[in-house]
């Protein structure tokens, strides 16, 4: 898929921040065939850049809850005024349409609309309920936030609560069993620090070679050696059901699906363990191609596995006191949100990963695993980011990532974009990628067209234009100047002391100075005023 444009009439949310913002993605170079086009935002804190990515996850989210309610439960944002257009291949199939998604102002909350551009320049419009309606839309919305960004996770922490209450409610109506009708999955799925085990395991569980070398090959990590995953379902007095029917557990219960899980990672384990008091299994993994080859047969591609993973850590969620998660409800009801949901202690989760373990090196019989925590901040990023884009390859997927490379050192921010390009995987067709950045090495490898500078208006509003310059191969200090307006391109304390030794007449107060200073043309022109000094020139 391919954005093209976004006008906001009235936002409901940002304190009017967004009302009347106009965003043209539409570029005479643009070409659909592309695997993955990449558009960059910039802009200093408090621009509306997070805000835009939320509001775009939330556009698609209400479109999906009103086409089909089972996969998208609910719509966070019910009454933002817009219209969105962008170009794409109907369920990833046959040729590209243009299509248009549009709320009208109301008082009262209204409907989404859909039309697609038919022959004779007409807009024709598609029904909510029908096929064509979700053969249009996003198969996917992936969002990524680096530290704790309450904005981006809104609409996706609504997302994952109505699949969590749906996943509850199915198990608690009868006994589990394989012919259970399966929960279906919610179209928009987050990607945080939280899920960034179960990224890693399913991708250097199921990943080819390649794939496992590009996300874990920078830290100089040869594969995956074992790990631990613990499910815990009758580990604390506020998880366990009151009235317990027959088939039922003691605590937590699950659906069929989840109890399939267990039963698979029963047969894929190298051991395991169970305590039928606490309800409480313990899988060992010891990662060989006979492990592989058992969870390939259980879970064939690594986003299976994946989701796997995640459907059970969701419910870690039972484990957070009951009264912060009805805050979070009602914050999310009147749009005041302020604070995420508290995470569970490691000890207090009903899933979770323990002493994942890596080689290093070539194999031999003496080498000592490496343990994940000994990672640094980047290194996990790095293998979170490049492991989502590893795992989801279908068509029409969008990605919206808030600073992807916030924790990587300046030479893998140069190499981000290439790598991520170059991932040895087969694509499905088109994706789109709108991310955030607050460096110049990202803009670097992308063209001006698809750069767009956020900043706060004269009248309180955003404003957004292209760059002045072609991004595309410029140097990062043509990039500082014209995009960061940062000028000359050093910190503001040696910008400041510079600017105080220009104005003096002391030659050995300038000379000590440049004996001190790096390499700059600002430290070229202070050269120059101690010449004219020295020469007798003031």
């Amino acid at each position: 898929m391919r954005l093209q444009a976004l006008k906001v009439h009235e936002a409901s949310s940002c304190g009017g921040l967004l009302d009347g913002l106009e965003v043209s993605f539409t570029t005479d170079s643009d070409n659909t065939n592309e695997d993955i086009k990449t558009h960059c935002l910039l802009g200093p804190n408090g621009s509306g850049k997070s805000q835009f990515l939320q509001l775009v996850a939330e556009i698609f989210q209400s479109a999906w809850h009103l086409h089909s309610p089972h996969e998208e439960r609910e719509a966070s944002d019910k009454r933002t005024a817009f219209e969105l257009e962008y170009m794409i291949s109907p369920a990833g199939k046959g040729s590209v349409e243009r299509v248009r998604l549009s709320r009208a102002k109301s008082n009262k909350a209204a409907d989404i609309e859909m039309h697609k551009h038919g022959q004779d320049n007409q807009w024709i419009g598609v029904p909510s309920h029908s096929q064509d309606f979700g053969d249009r839309l996003p198969a996917l919305v992936v969002g990524y936030t680096s530290g704790d960004n309450e904005t981006l996770s809104l609409p996706f922490f609504v997302s994952r609560s109505g699949y969590s209450a749906d996943v509850r409610e199915a198990a608690l109506k009868k006994p589990p069993s394989s012919h259970q009708e399966k929960v279906a999955d919610n179209r928009l799925l987050l990607i945080d620090y939280s899920t960034h085990l179960e990224v890693l395991v399913a991708n250097l569980l199921l990943g080819s070679e390649a794939v496992q070398t590009a996300i874990i090959g920078h830290a100089q990590l040869d594969s995956l050696a074992s790990f631990r995953c613990i499910v815990q379902l009758n580990h604390l007095t506020r998880l366990k059901t009151r009235v317990r029917g027959p088939g039922l557990r003691k605590g937590v219960q699950l659906t069929g699906e989840l109890e399939e899980y267990i039963d698979a990672l029963k047969r894929c384990s190298t051991c395991w363990s169970y305590d039928s008091r606490k309800e409480t299994y313990i899988f060992d993994v010891l990662v060989d191609a006979e492990t592989r080859t058992a969870f390939a047969d259980f879970f064939d591609s690594s986003i299976k596995i994946y989701r796997a993973f995640h459907k059970l850590a969701l419910l870690n969620d039972l484990a957070i006191p009951k009264a912060a998660r009805d805050r979070l409800e009602q914050e999310i009801e009147t749009r005041r949100f302020a604070s995420r949901l508290p995470e569970p202690q490691e000890e207090e989760k009903v899933f979770r990963f323990e002493q994942v373990r890596f080689y290093r090196g070539l194999p031999s019989d003496d080498r000592e695993p490496l343990d994940y925590v000994s990672l640094s901040d980047g290194e996990h990023q790095q293998a979170q980011i490049f492991g989502v884009f590893s795992m989801i390859t279908e068509a029409n997927a969008l990605f919206i990532l808030d600073e992807p490379e916030s924790h990587f050192n300046p030479q893998w921010r140069v190499q981000f974009v290439k790598r991520l390009v170059e991932l040895p995987v087969s694509r499905t067709g088109s994706q789109e990628v709108i991310l955030t950045s607050h460096a110049p090495f990202v803009p670097s490898d992308i063209s001006r067209e698809h750069v767009h500078i956020f900043s706060k208006g004269g009248s309180g509003g955003v404003a957004v234009r292209k760059p002045d310059i072609e991004t595309y191969g410029a140097t990062f200090d043509r990039i500082l100047e014209h995009c960061f307006d940062v000028r000359p391109p050093i910190s503001q304390l040696a910008r400041d002391k510079i600017s105080e030794l220009m104005a003096s007449n002391d030659v050995e107060e300038l000379q000590d100075a440049m004996n001190k200073l790096g390499s700059s043309v600002e430290k070229a022109f202070l050269a120059d005023r101690l010449r004219q000094l020295r020469q007798g020139k003031s």
